[in-house]
């Protein structure tokens, strides 16, 4: 059996992104500083791949490191902050960058007490060479350098007047360590972020051992045990090289035994405040609710102590993001979630190719297992090729062939047993026919009897359409040939597609009489056609004027290809009232499968592909029907079953009214990851690389390629992938791990999804093997972040070089007229949406934070500036004589701030004197919500602007064609002005669209900043003054909160 080929072709090139540790950190109540990204606990260095093919003798060979967390003696762990605080006190060659570009190189060291941080040398006294750590306000993380990627820089600000500092790292890992340490010590009193043992964790860890442990010590063997009870993610086998490393370096000292002292070790947690900041504003879930964290905190805290505190440890955090809770599949579509109520031709469907062979075409067996599997993985539509048997009864094989034969009426008992058992819409059978009248009979007959009241027959008179999904849900349809209305008798049909099939050099060489070949049709099989009657395509022009909807047309995947390259516009105007069968050329014989993606974007509906292959192409359609809960049907895109729609996938314009999303990949780590199955090489060693591929319409495809990583099945890759998605419902994402060979990488797993199905924020992805099974405890760790804009997009442009969307010319000036109305509520709407998004990347900057930083994470930034402002603490109530409490202002240096409503937008109000950077952060969040305020209020007025002149398109879109023709447009011309129209009434659906999702978003963004004032407590009643006497009405209103 052929295997499509995974790694053959693939580029050898490695990439080098700029790669950023910001996005992945979060810190609890204590200060402790919690690192999601594994690279806090892992380090690799990067080698060009096909390193073993540089022979220069001049070159150095570069040092290989292995991954941090394994056992041997030489290297030192940083598993938790205490570890960066101690690595930071070792001291740590720095790069210091001044504004004017000039860079000195310095060790930088924290001090014994934890109170300073100084550098050596330096021009400077000794007393001025240094930092205190009471007076640094804040880190900031990825400041780009000419030299110095965002991975290795970060930013100290400190002092009254928020001084900054510049500094690069010479690794990702180095940066990392310093930008947790110094985050813990400015959020917690050094001392108890060293000290602090983490309880509940030794508690529960204790508790296991004194219940396994005999006289204070654990045999290796109960240690195995004990291990997979705690942990069963971990393979055995690196179990026992653990534990062997481990003894090994003990020396033999205890017997082969661990004593309970030996296990302890520093922990982190999250309380239920950081992990709901966690899930908001990482993870991208929305109005996150206290006691949904603690649902999560009850359900993957190991420990009673950490249940009964509220609190979600390193081994409960771990669990949470290894659950289907953290899959990167959106959980709404584990179940069927689209409209299924459209015609049946709006829907790609989940389609087999000769499903009864279990391997090539020629030779390789035939099986009922072959529909069983399909059924199982929810395909629907199954395809069948029937020949007389040679005792009376049809059988099913491909003719001409030396594949085995098997029993019609086995398979249809089959397919009637599994038919709805994993979905339950509506299953195709498309038959080939080449049985004699006697056999077809009996081939109706068992059908009929084995099917029964599943059997959708009902005829066409009434109908207009096809029918929906829902509506023949739990209906099997039979395809094939039908013979004409009102036929009493058996007659003759064109013989089956095989013909079709053929290239035209094999075609000319058949005689006339072959080409021309009729069989009979028995009346009894054709009246079990319905819906699905399947004829012969020969051009557009023909199906559109004699084709039915009911009709189906049946063509070769050259054919297809053919039209798609040439006529794509045409393609996909046919498909949306038509179904298109695609099926792989007859020259496959080793059942091979072509590019399905090709089809989808022309719109065919039953691309046909041979399920026995496993390979990329296959993982296409897996991914692909993997959405709406993997019931075989897939709604298309808007764009594609719109009667008043232009697509061409083909095209090198934006799509009409689709807006680009730009895919952000962060590509981590990789877990347990197995060696190849096929390959060749011996040992365990791997060499893992990550391919991230796009498919989708030509303009959207595209590759990446991480860095090799040495000699590891646990690597640390940490690279960052970014893509434009411009159709983003076509578009899949797939990613591969490949093994790096000096001759054809060896496939290791991969994983497909749909673009609009990936979750945001950190995600373990489960791997998959080349048939589609889970390899155990085998993941990728990523970070999926999804926008409109690019993060590099954020120069505001002016408007004489914006790329304003247009109309295209008709040539009626009354028609042009008509559009050209739409053009400057167009402009207005795109300099609203800019001026909203261009506010939100200034916000982001002035904040110091990634760009994909949400909002809630700016207000928390916005707070802690206010809290680092205040030198004093905050005013308490003190008694008066006569035992009144009174609220004391804040001394005239205190800085206080507090988020109120006017008029439904929030507004923020402040007391104090004002450093120059919270009165820029207060300004970026102002202009945010000035700008939404102006989008919400004139979005309504754009909207019915644009609608108006839609609708007008709309009403005489029946007599185009002769307005058309009356001025003087004919042929080409006037074909090309009736889809200039078209593509100009999908233009203005694009932007009414894209206004409303832009109101939706302000909507947000306005809320965000609410929900997150008030629970950070920046928040004020309406009319409240900052200082309250508690005598009087108002002694239960609030105050300004100073910090």
């Amino acid at each position: 059996m052929a295997d499509d080929s995974d790694a053959a072709s693939r580029g050898k090139t490695s990439s080098t992104e700029d790669v950023s540790n910001s996005d992945s950190k979060d810190r609890n109540s204590d200060g402790n500083y919690l690192h999601v990204d594994s690279s806090d606990i892992a380090q690799t260095i990067s080698r060009t791949r096909r390193s073993s093919l540089i022979k220069d003798p001049n070159k150095r060979a570069m040092k290989k490191k292995t991954v941090s967390f394994s056992s041997m003696p030489n290297e030192r762990s940083v598993t938790n902050a205490p570890d960066c605080l101690k690595r930071m006190q070792e001291g740590t060659h720095l790069i210091k960058v001044r504004a004017n570009s000039r860079h000195y190189n310095r060790i930088f060291q924290l001090d014994s007490k934890m109170q300073e941080i100084c550098w050596r040398p330096s021009t400077k006294k000794p007393s001025k060479a240094k930092i205190l750590v009471k007076d640094i306000k804040e880190i900031r993380v990825g400041k780009n350098t000419a030299n110095y990627g965002e991975s290795c820089s970060f930013t100290i600000v400190y002092g009254e007047n928020f001084e900054t500092m510049d500094l690069a790292a010479s690794t990702p890992d180095e940066a990392c360590i310093w930008v947790t340490g110094l985050t813990c010590l400015i959020n917690g009193k050094p001392e108890e972020v060293v000290d602090d043992r983490q309880q509940m964790r030794d508690e529960w860890l204790q508790e296991v051992f004194d219940t396994n442990a005999e006289e204070g010590h654990l045999d290796a063997d109960v240690v195995m045990r004990i291990v997979q009870d705690l942990n069963s993610s971990l393979p055995d086998g690196k179990v026992k090289l653990k534990l062997k490393e481990y003894l090994n370096k003990k020396n033999g000292s205890s017997g082969g035994r661990i004593s309970s002292k030996e296990y302890s070790n520093n922990a982190d947690s999250l309380t239920v405040d950081d992990l709901m900041l966690f899930l908001e504003a990482e993870q991208g879930i929305a109005h996150v609710t206290k006691e949904q964290c603690l649902e999560i905190i009850n359900k993957y805290e190991p420990t009673k102590e950490g249940r009964r505190l509220g609190r979600l440890g390193i081994d409960g955090f771990t669990a949470h993001l290894l659950s289907n809770d953290c899959s990167l599949l959106v959980e709404e579509e584990r179940r069927v979630c689209q409209d299924m109520t459209q015609p049946l031709s709006h829907y790609f469907i989940s389609t087999s190719h000769n499903t009864y062979l279990l391997e090539d075409q020629l030779r390789g067996p035939s099986s009922v297992d072959g529909y069983a599997r399909a059924l199982r993985k929810g395909c629907r539509c199954l395809e069948m090729h029937c020949w007389d048997g040679v005792e009376g009864e049809p059988i099913i094989f491909h003719g001409h062939t030396l594949t085995p034969k098997i029993s019609f009426s086995e398979v249809i008992k089959k397919i009637n047993e599994l038919a709805f058992e994993k979905s339950e819409y509506p299953l195709i059978l498309h038959i080939e026919n080449h049985c004699s009248i006697g056999q077809q009979k009996l081939m109706a007959s068992t059908i009929t009897d084995v099917f029964g009241s599943k059997l959708y027959t009902n005829s066409t008179d009434n109908l207009t359409k096809m029918p929906s999904p829902e509506e023949l849900r739990g209906k099997i349809l039979i395809q094939t040939k039908k013979l004409p209305d009102g036929s009493e008798e058996n007659d003759f049909v064109t013989d089956e597609e095989e013909f079709h099939d053929q290239s035209s050099s094999d075609r000319s060489k058949r005689s006339k009489r072959e080409s021309a070949k009729k069989r009979l049709l028995a009346k009894e099989l054709s009246d079990l056609v319905s819906i699905s009657r399947t004829v012969r395509f020969y051009d557009f022009e023909t199906s559109n004027a004699k084709q039915q909807w009911y009709e189906v047309c049946s063509m070769s995947e050259s054919s297809a290809l053919k039209l798609s390259n040439h006529s794509a516009d045409h393609f996909v105007n046919h498909n949306k009232k038509f179904l298109t069968r695609v099926f792989p050329n007859g020259s496959r014989i080793d059942s091979s499968n072509y590019n399905p993606q090709d089809m989808w974007n022309s719109g065919c509906q039953l691309v046909a592909l041979n399920f026995q292959t496993t390979g990329t192409m296959m993982d296409l359609n897996d991914g692909k029907f993997l959405q709406n809960g993997g019931c075989g049907y897939v709604l298309k895109p808007g764009i594609m079953r719109e009667q008043l729609a232009y697509f061409n996938a083909n095209a090198k314009d934006a799509t009409a009214g689709i807006a680009p999303k730009i895919l952000r990949l962060r590509i981590i780590s990789g877990q347990y990851l197995p060696k190849p199955s096929k390959t060749l090489a011996k040992g365990n060693v791997i060499d893992p690389y990550v391919q991230v591929e796009v498919f989708g319409i030509p303009a959207d495809c595209a590759e990446r390629n991480t860095k090799t990583v040495p000699q590891t099945d646990n690597p640390v890759f940490d690279e960052i992938f970014e893509f434009q998605i411009n159709l983003p419902e076509m578009a899949l994402v797939r990613f591969t791990v490949l093994d790096d060979e000096s001759i054809g990488d060896e496939f290791i797993g991969q994983y497909t999804i749909p673009f609009l199905c990936m979750r945001t924020g950190y995600r373990h992805i489960k791997l998959l093997s080349h048939a589609g099974e889970e390899l155990p405890n085998s993941t990728l760790f990523v970070h999926v972040h999804i926008t409109n804009h690019s993060r590099y997009c954020s120069k505001r442009r002016s408007r004489k070089k914006k790329d304003y969307t247009t109309v295209k010319h008709i040539g009626v000036k009354t028609i042009d007229d008509a559009f050209k109305a739409a053009v400057n509520p167009m402009k207005e709407a795109t300099d609203l949406r800019d001026n909203v998004q261009f506010a939100l990347v200034v916000l982001r900057e002035q904040c110091g934070l990634s760009p994909t930083a949400s909002i809630k994470q700016c207000v928390r930034i916005l707070s802690r500036t206010m809290t680092s402002c205040n030198a004093t603490p905050p005013p308490s109530p003190a008694l008066t004589e006569d035992s009144t409490p009174t609220i004391v202002s804040p001394s005239p240096s205190a800085v206080s701030l507090a988020l109120v409503i006017k008029d439904d937008f929030p507004g923020f109000e402040t007391q104090g004197n004002l450093p120059d950077i919270l009165k820029k952060r207060l300004s970026a969040f102002e202009n945010l919500i000035n700008h939404c305020k102006q989008l919400m209020a004139n979005c309504e007025r754009i909207r019915n602007s644009i609608i108006q002149v839609k609708l007008r398109d709309m009403e005489c879109h029946e007599q185009l064609r002769n307005t058309l023709e009356q001025h003087n447009l004919k042929g080409k011309k006037l074909n090309k002005a009736a889809d200039n129209i078209v593509w100009n009434n999908r233009v203005l659906q694009g932007q009414v669209d894209l206004i409303d999702q832009s109101k939706d978003n302000c909507a947000e963004y306005i809320q965000q900043i609410q929900d997150s004032a008030s629970s950070i407590g920046l928040t004020k009643l309406n009319n409240v003054s900052p200082v309250i006497n508690g005598a009087g009405p108002d002694n239960n209103q609030l105050p300004l909160p100073p910090s």
